[in-house]
């Protein structure tokens, strides 16, 4: 067999990880995290059971990646929020973004899988705070700090906090389903943070 004609075991890895990550996103979808097993997600994918072992060492930690793999597509690489200037404007966008992915039942389902995940194991929440949630939250500070720069935002305000404020009222009406999440929403919720941080 000439070199140009040889499987690349490389390829077919990036093919089986690919299959295997759709695989348990579509499932989530379909039966509930509950349901799913290392089985299924093998079945759905095309693969061997050992063959995930061999990259995760858990149904969350495939479940994570997923979502990992998702967020990194849909960003394309390197994280930013928008600077146009004027920070009410950046953050409504954002927040409105926020709102709609929330919403989506293609990310409701594996984010609160993960949710579950995280709470029992410290392992996973680790990893999720290092390679997503932690960069998340550097990029918005980061947008803050540039409006802090600006004279937008309070100089003394704790950038952690403001977070909080903005972020934490989205993720409780979503985790307890105990409103829509809507644009107008979602601009109240940058409303109400920047009176409380404004200068």
């Amino acid at each position: 067999m000439s070199d140009a004609r040889k499987p690349d075991p490389a390829r077919r890895s990036e093919r089986s990880r690919h299959a295997i990550l759709e695989a348990a996103r579509a499932l989530i979808g379909e039966v509930g995290y509950g349901k799913v097993s290392i089985e299924a997600i093998a079945a759905r994918a095309g693969v061997g059971k050992q063959t995930i072992y061999r990259w995760w060492p858990s149904k969350g930690a495939v479940v994570f990646e997923s979502i990992l793999a998702l967020s990194q597509d849909a960003e394309g690489g390197e994280v930013a929020l928008p600077d146009t200037g004027d920070l009410e404007a950046d953050l409504k966008l954002v927040m409105r973004a926020t709102a709609a992915e929330f919403a989506d039942p293609a990310f409701d389902a594996p984010i609160r899988a993960l949710t579950m995940e995280i709470v029992n194991d410290p392992g996973l929440a680790a990893q999720y705070h290092e390679r997503l949630a932690g960069p998340l939250d550097e990029a918005k500070k980061a947008r803050l700090r540039a409006a802090q720069e600006a004279g937008q935002l309070a100089a003394d305000a704790d950038l952690d906090l403001v977070l909080d404020v903005l972020y934490s009222p989205l993720h409780r009406r979503w985790l307890h389903r105990s409103g829509p999440l809507t644009p107008e929403y979602a601009d109240a919720l940058v409303d109400v943070t920047l009176r409380a941080f404004r200068p």
